[in-house]
């Protein structure tokens, strides 16, 4: 959820781009005004990281927003950045510096898929204490996918014949680039949750989920996952987040989340 601006530079609306304020107008991003924006799940994603130190990357980065937020919680903290699409990329880097952020971001414009490429890009394996995601949530083949390209790419794998499991190799690149013990942290459909399991298999433990409901005693629409490299401890349920009062208004608790006032807590 972002706050429009007033004021936007002609030359911003001309590129058919808007300057929001997020997370209770802790960040400034310039973002598409058409096709993906930033929303919920970010802000969502971004809460259920918390405060980290040390190297984070954000996997599916679009316009960088979760990545600044996590960033912007701790002076030791740096991140990578990766976005596929050019453009994102390029507002990625922008928005660093319209946070002033610049000097503990990095972004690359990679498939993070594709091993070779992401490596030759400057990625290295095992090398960040956590990683977190927002992946496509839709395979193109099955779904239903919009014509406008951002939001298409946001929202689906791009088509693939040579890989008919798309969300489980975004997931192991994930992993991949976590230095032992690091932290995963992902947010998706509950449906995807045997895909996800799947990829993780025995790579990571201390797996912990937590529903997302958008109102009290309707099902969870949304899942996010934390899972640690190399952990041995068990699957946990952690205490569910529900978003929405019976009037539609957020509830106190996502309010608080949603201006950047409060985290999500993961439980005992």
């Amino acid at each position: 959820m972002a706050e429009p601006q007033t004021g936007l530079g002609s030359e911003l609306r001309s590129e058919g781009l808007s300057v929001d304020g997020w997370l209770g107008g802790r960040l400034t991003l310039v973002q598409p005004t058409r096709g993906h924006r930033v929303g919920s799940d970010a802000v969502l994603l971004s809460a259920a990281v918390g405060s980290v130190d040390g190297r984070i990357v954000d996997v599916g980065a679009g316009v960088g927003a979760v990545g600044l937020a996590v960033v912007s919680r701790s002076a030791r903290a740096t991140a990578d950045l990766v976005e596929i699409d050019p453009e994102l990329a390029r507002l990625a880097a922008g928005n660093a510096a319209r946070n002033a952020l610049t000097s503990r971001i990095r972004v690359f414009q990679a498939d993070v898929g594709d091993a070779q490429a992401r490596r030759a890009a400057g990625l290295a394996d095992e090398a960040a204490d956590c990683v977190f995601t927002n992946p496509p949530f839709f395979d193109p083949r099955t779904a239903r996918v919009s014509p406008d390209p951002s939001r298409a790419r946001a929202h689906a794998f791009l088509p693939d014949a040579s890989n008919d499991a798309p969300l489980i190799g975004w997931v192991r690149a994930c992993l991949a680039l976590l230095a032992p013990s690091g932290r995963l942290v992902m947010i998706h459909r509950p449906d995807a949750l045997a895909q996800i399991l799947t990829a993780v298999g025995n790579r990571a433990g201390a797996l912990a989920l937590l529903p997302v409901h958008p109102r009290a005693g309707s099902s969870a629409h949304r899942l996010l996952i934390s899972a640690v490299k190399g952990s041995k401890a068990p699957l946990r349920i952690a205490p569910a987040l529900v978003l929405h009062q019976t009037d539609g208004r957020l509830t106190a608790e996502t309010a608080a989340i949603h201006n950047g006032e409060a985290l999500i807590d993961w439980g005992a």
